[in-house]
C-alpha cells in the first residue's frame, strides 16, 4: 500500500476580483499575496497613466478656478483697506441701496485738482490741502441700468450753507460730504455711493492693465505747469494710441488743449468718459485675465469708496455686464460771472429723467 505522505498536495493560489462595476479586464484580477521579487532582480516597471484629453481639461479648469479665486481674494482685501479711508461724514451722507449687481445705484465719482507735492506751479494746492473737484461724474449702474452724467465743474449752484458758487468749490469747502449734499440738492436725486479717484494710484491701475487704447483728436497739454514746473506735459497726436497710466491721468485732467482753443470742460468730460470706456474694454480682454491678480489688487487702490469689497465687486460686475451707455454732459443754458455756467430747471429735469431711466 502506498504511503499517503508520498502524495504531493496540490498548490492553490487565491484571487479576489474587483467589483463588476470597476472591473475592466480579466487580467485585473489581483492576487491576495503578490509574488515576491527575488533578491537582486530588477523591479518590474510601473505602468504610467496616460494623460487623456478629459484629464488635461480637468487640470486646466482647476488652474483657472484657482487663478480667479486668488484674484477675488486680492480684490476683496484691497477694497477693504481702501474703504476705511472714506470720511465718516461722507459715509453718513450717503443713502445706501442694494448690491449694484442687481439693484440700480447712483454713484458719485469725484476727482480733485490737487497737484503733486513739489510742484512749482503758482497758486497750486497740493495733495493733502483743500482742493476743488476736477471731476464730477454720476453713474447709474445695476439692475440692467447703465448711464453716466458729467457735471461741468464751473456750473454755478447753491452750496448748502455757503450760498452761490461753482459746484467744484463744495469739495474744497466741506470735502466729499458737502459735495454729495450739493449734487443731491442741485439735481434732486439721492446719491447711494461715493467713489473718489485717487490720482496717486490711478496710473498704477492703467499700468496693471498693460495700458489702454484711446482714440481721439490731438491733445497737447501742460498739467501742473508742465515738465518745467514739476508737472507733466502730454503730447498725443490725433488717432488711436495705446497710452500708459501717466498719459491716461493727464488726458483725464486736460482742460486747456494747445491743439484746440475751443476745448473746454465739456471736451474734458467726454475724454474722461472715453477713458472709462477704454478701461472697460481692456478689463474684458484676454490679456487682462493673464494679469488678473495684479489688476485685482490695483483696482481698489485707485479709488476710495464707502463700498465694501462685495459691493465694489458688484459694481465692477454690473458695469461689465450691463452694456455700454452714451456719455452725457449736463448742458449749460446760460453764463454767470466771468466763467460760471448756469443750467435752467427744465434742462436739469430732462437730464435727470434720462439718467435715471438708464
Amino acid at each position: 500500500m502506498a504511503d499517503p505522505r508520498d502524495e504531493e498536495q496540490p498548490q492553490y493560489t487565491l484571487y479576489r476580483s474587483r467589483p463588476k462595476l470597476f472591473r475592466r479586464r480579466d487580467e485585473d484580477l489581483v492576487p491576495t499575496r503578490p509574488e515576491e521579487t527575488p533578491p537582486g532582480a530588477p523591479k518590474p516597471p510601473r505602468r504610467k497613466r496616460k494623460l487623456r484629453p478629459g484629464r488635461i481639461l480637468a487640470y486646466v479648469a482647476l488652474a483657472l478656478v484657482g487663478w480667479v479665486l486668488i484674484s477675488l481674494v486680492l480684490f476683496l482685501v484691497s477694497a477693504q483697506i481702501q474703504q476705511s479711508k472714506v470720511s465718516s461724514a461722507a459715509d453718513a451722507q450717503l443713502g445706501g441701496a442694494g448690491n449694484p449687481l442687481t439693484t440700480p445705484n447712483t454713484i458719485l465719482v469725484l476727482g480733485s485738482d490737487a497737484r503733486p507735492k513739489g510742484t512749482k506751479e503758482a497758486g497750486a494746492s497740493t495733495i493733502g490741502q483743500a482742493s476743488r473737484s476736477d471731476t464730477i461724474l454720476l453713474m447709474r449702474i445695476g439692475g440692467g441700468k447703465n448711464a453716466t452724467l458729467s457735471i461741468p465743474r464751473d456750473t454755478v449752484v447753491n452750496i448748502p450753507g455757503h450760498g452761490q458758487d461753482k459746484i467744484n468749490a463744495a469739495y474744497a469747502i466741506g470735502g466729499p460730504a458737502l459735495a454729495i449734499r450739493t449734487v443731491e440738492q442741485f439735481l434732486g436725486i439721492d446719491v447711494n455711493h461715493l467713489v473718489e479717484v485717487n490720482f496717486d494710484n490711478f496710473p498704477q491701475l492703467i499700468d496693471a492693465l498693460g495700458g489702454i487704447t484711446y482714440k481721439g483728436g490731438c491733445v497737447i497739454s501742460r498739467l501742473n505747469g508742465g515738465f518745467k514746473n514739476g508737472g507733466y506735459t502730454l503730447r498725443l497726436p490725433a488717432g488711436s494710441h495705446k497710452i500708459n497710466g501717466k498719459q491716461a491721468l493727464a488726458l483725464a485732467r486736460t482742460r486747456k488743449n494747445e491743439c484746440s482753443a475751443k476745448d473746454n470742460d465739456f471736451s474734458r468730460a467726454r475724454r474722461q468718459q472715453k477713458i472709462l470706456s477704454a478701461i472697460k474694454d481692456k478689463v474684458t480682454s484676454f490679456s487682462t485675465f493673464v494679469r488678473l491678480p495684479w489688476v485685482s489688487w490695483a483696482a481698489p487702490k485707485a479709488v476710495r469708496s464707502d463700498m465694501a469689497g462685495p459691493s465694489l465687486l458688484g459694481l465692477v460686475g454690473a458695469e461689465l455686464t450691463s452694456g455700454s451707455s452714451k456719455p452725457e454732459v449736463l448742458t449749460p443754458t446760460g453764463v454767470s460771472g466771468v466763467s460760471g455756467l448756469t443750467v435752467d430747471d427744465a434742462t436739469k429735469r430732462r437730464a435727470v429723467q434720462k439718467f435715471l431711466a438708464g
